[in-house]
């Protein structure tokens, strides 16, 4: 037996386990985790499983925090952050990582039906909602642009439509929360591999290490 397989928490000998991602669509470091996410689990023979997440039941109604960008001190230093890193990686938002973040709910609900009902389709319509979001500036907390941007990927707008409408849709998304909570997920982007969270889109180094090496 290896050493990193004897040490509790290591992951060794799970190569082909998945990396759960959480992430809020609200989030710009969850959008700039996604577009990083797939490639870095495929590098060492994994998937990553998506799961949506809403910040503000996880840092305002479970935590009992503001929310971060109210925060005196660290609400300018998460927005000027956001700004550094998409312009390291030439990222070109239209859209202010330090204004209010629009309602999520309506992406959340569209996301988590989809998972439901059109599994296939549910990571392109995440993927095309954070850039929609995030690059075009298109809010997502409107039910009919949500629906746009599934038609976008070639999915039936109006099927979508309806199912965010529905009532199932939204009980979707809170179980959708319920869960990420009760593994102890607290912002976005969030992964877990095997029982060992990571925090932030700067832990994705971190996560890397860890991947290559089994843990330790």
């Amino acid at each position: 037996m290896t050493l990193a397989a004897s040490v509790p928490g290591s992951d060794a000998g799970m190569a082909a386990r998945a990396i759960d991602f959480y992430f809020d669509f609200v989030s710009p470091f969850g959008f700039f985790a996604s577009l990083r996410i797939d490639a870095l689990a495929a590098k060492y023979g994994r998937t990553a499983d998506w799961h949506s997440m809403l910040i503000g039941v996880s840092v305002v109604k479970v935590m009992g925090m503001k929310p971060l960008l109210e925060v005196p001190l660290k609400g300018p230093y998460i927005a000027r952050d956001a700004h550094r890193y998409a312009r390291r990686h030439g990222i070109k938002l239209a859209r202010d990582p330090g204004a209010p973040p629009v309602d999520p709910r309506p992406a959340g609900r569209a996301y988590n039906w989809l998972l439901q009902y059109h599994r296939q389709a549910a990571r392109a319509f995440a993927q095309q909602a954070f850039v929609a979001y995030w690059l075009h500036g298109r809010d997502i907390s409107v039910p009919a642009t949500v629906a746009e941007i599934a038609a976008e990927t070639g999915l039936a707008g109006t099927q979508i439509a309806e199912g965010i409408a529905s009532e199932e849709a939204g009980r979707l998304l809170r179980a959708s929360v319920e869960a990420s909570l009760a593994r102890g997920v607290f912002g976005s982007p969030f992964f877990i591999v095997g029982d060992e969270p990571f925090f932030g889109v700067e832990k994705m180094e971190l996560l890397e290490d860890w991947l290559a090496s089994g843990g330790w």
